[in-house]
């Protein structure tokens, strides 16, 4: 599922998601390309209001596999994750959305190197057979755009 974020933050769209994920009895790994992005994510999710608490962990401490959410970079699995949610323009291919239950590419709809990015994701899924939906938001909700 990739969504493509205009209007809410990525921090808001992840603790939605991933608060809909853990509601479905999965464990998170939430993919990205930099440490110090992932200390921003970390940071904000602790940050956060009371009520929006999502329980994490930033991947390489000694709890991870506790962990029902885990940020890290690359393939992130030491907490047996059944759902990735990529962000930064972290990488996900065929076999990570084969072996997972969901798979959540978020990108920025303003940052064209990550809009380039999710179009050759999508275009690369696409062409390895998978079936994905596209999802943009419209006037504060989400709206399927497409779908393969």
């Amino acid at each position: 599922m990739f969504y493509q974020l205009k209007e809410k933050t990525l921090i808001d769209t992840l603790r939605m998601l991933v608060d809909k994920s853990l509601s479905a009895g999965w464990r998170v790994a939430v993919r990205g390309t930099s440490p110090m992005g992932l200390q921003a994510l970390d940071k904000a999710l602790w940050l956060g209001p009371a009520d929006s608490f999502l329980p994490h962990g930033l991947a390489g401490g000694e709890h991870d596999a506790d962990q029902p959410v885990l940020l890290g970079v690359g393939a992130v699995d030491a907490n047996a994750p059944s759902c990735i949610m990529a962000v930064h323009s972290a990488e996900v291919t065929a076999a990570d959305v084969a072996a997972m239950e969901r798979v959540c590419i978020l990108f920025d709809g303003y940052d064209e190197d990550e809009l380039a990015h999710a179009r050759g994701q999508w275009t690369a899924l696409k062409a390895a057979g998978v079936k994905a939906q596209y999802w943009a938001e419209e006037d504060g909700r989400w709206a399927k755009k497409a779908e393969t």
